[in-house]
């Protein structure tokens, strides 16, 4: 039986509100990409400090116990520290894979800062962005197929496509938006400043004027419009919290880790 063509219509529409990937595709897409990052040691170079990378991996360990986080069990949350002091950025694949480059460790002046950095980006893979990303970009083609009938294996290929030059991971404004109020959130059941995302976004808005490539590479994929500054800002406002404090910004133990790095 063939389906009318506003029925097919009203499926394909759908699929701008749904992820049609269930959860468990996100964590072998992360640890495919994973592979992949690895075996491409031209273009990551993986820095080889286990001090550092216990400490940076201890940070994300107490975010993961916030009662928000819904996959700590599935995700690997598993954190590599990439050697490029010129690349000022971080980011997360499907499945929790997260990579933080030198150049960001470098940028940021105290360890609540880096913890909401890295909040952000566990609310990436939270909130499951790629893997929704690819449901926009793809699922009009495989529902179309569903409907008709037909159902080749075309996921891992078109998903293939998207890896090239770390597209997935490009983030849209409303992915960004979400992911700072889930990193606000998560903060919120720590030792830290929950608001500590500003600092990050005042530093940047400071620097951005210099055009560096560094900046430049990090706002194509995490773009800064005034209005994410704005709204943490409000948050903030919101929540009344008092003004940061040494206790939890931890600006010191930070200064004592970034003298330990190469």
């Amino acid at each position: 039986m063939r389906l009318a063509p506003v029925v097919v219509a009203a499926l394909l529409g759908a699929c701008a509100d749904v992820n049609l990937f269930p959860v468990s595709e996100d964590a072998r897409l992360g640890a495919e990409l994973d592979r992949e990052i690895r075996a491409n040691t031209r273009q990551y170079r993986i820095l080889s400090h286990p001090d550092a990378q216990r400490y940076v991996q201890s940070l994300v360990d107490r975010i993961l116990t916030a009662p928000e986080i819904r996959y700590r069990k599935v995700f690997a949350y598993r954190v590599t520290l990439l050697q490029d002091d010129q690349t000022i950025n971080a980011f997360c694949t499907p499945g929790g894979y997260i990579y933080v480059y030198t150049g960001l460790l470098k940028f940021v002046d105290n360890e609540a800062t880096l913890a909401a950095v890295l909040a952000h980006e566990i609310a990436h893979a939270e909130r499951r962005h790629a893997t929704e990303r690819m449901t926009k970009a793809l699922g009009a083609q495989l529902l179309m197929e569903i409907v008709l009938g037909k159902r080749p294996d075309r996921t891992a290929e078109l998903a293939a496509n998207l890896f090239t030059g770390l597209a997935l991971l490009a983030n849209s404004r409303s992915d960004e938006a979400e992911a700072d109020e889930f990193s606000f959130r998560y903060l919120r059941s720590t030792q830290w400043y929950p608001g500590a995302l500003i600092f990050f976004f005042e530093k940047l808005a400071q620097q951005r004027q210099s055009r560096l490539p560094a900046l430049e590479r990090l706002l194509s994929t995490h773009p800064l419009p005034e209005d994410r500054i704005e709204a943490m800002r409000k948050r903030i406002r919101e929540a009344a919290l008092p003004p940061p404090t040494e206790q939890n910004l931890r600006a010191q133990p930070y200064r004592d880790f970034l003298r330990r790095l190469p």
